[in-house]
């Protein structure tokens, strides 16, 4: 009886194993495939290099939502650590949702704001702002464009490693 016990329990182990190991073979398929840490349940899309020149580093993107009749643009945008974008605005205003890792979100001439997993930051019309992540996470957020009919972006000058080692401080 108890070897009949032990084996089952024995076959109950290595099938558990196999099972947990195929299901997270399939969680960081994305991660083998961009060589980018699984850190939201977004996907990560494909590398941003359309607006690259406006990051200081590398990001990702996946626009979550295609159909324009819905007026709700939706991505998630993933900053590899240290990473940030260019001091910019809309003209429509802008809404994050923190999704994953840690970053910062700095209006011009404000402190900076530390960013973590469940944050959602309200961005006024026009209002000149930078975000990215944090020296030594990988970040990732949802972006909603406001009023996407009118809201244009307009990219500003890099944010200076002094401004982003003072606003990471």
């Amino acid at each position: 009886m108890k070897t009949i016990l032990k084996s089952v329990l024995a076959r109950l182990f290595i099938s558990l194993t196999v099972f947990l190991t195929a299901c997270n073979n399939t969680k960081n398929q994305e991660q083998m495939e961009t060589g980018v840490p699984t850190i939201s349940s977004f996907p990560t899309g494909e590398e941003n290099k359309e607006f690259g020149k406006y990051f200081s580093g590398r990001t990702w993107l996946a626009r979550l939502t295609t159909n324009k009749d819905l007026n709700v643009p939706i991505s998630n945008v993933t900053f590899e650590p240290g990473c940030r974008n260019n001091w910019h605005s809309h003209s429509g205003g802008q809404i994050l949702i923190v999704v994953g890792g840690s970053g910062y979100y700095q209006e011009r001439g404000k402190p900076a704001r530390r960013l973590s997993e469940g944050d959602v930051v309200e961005i006024a019309p026009d209002v000149e702002h930078w975000h990215g992540a944090s020296p030594d996470s990988w970040f990732s957020h949802l972006g909603i464009g406001c009023n996407p009919q009118t809201n244009k972006d307009t990219w500003l000058e890099p944010v200076t490693d002094e401004e982003y080692n003072e606003a990471v401080k």
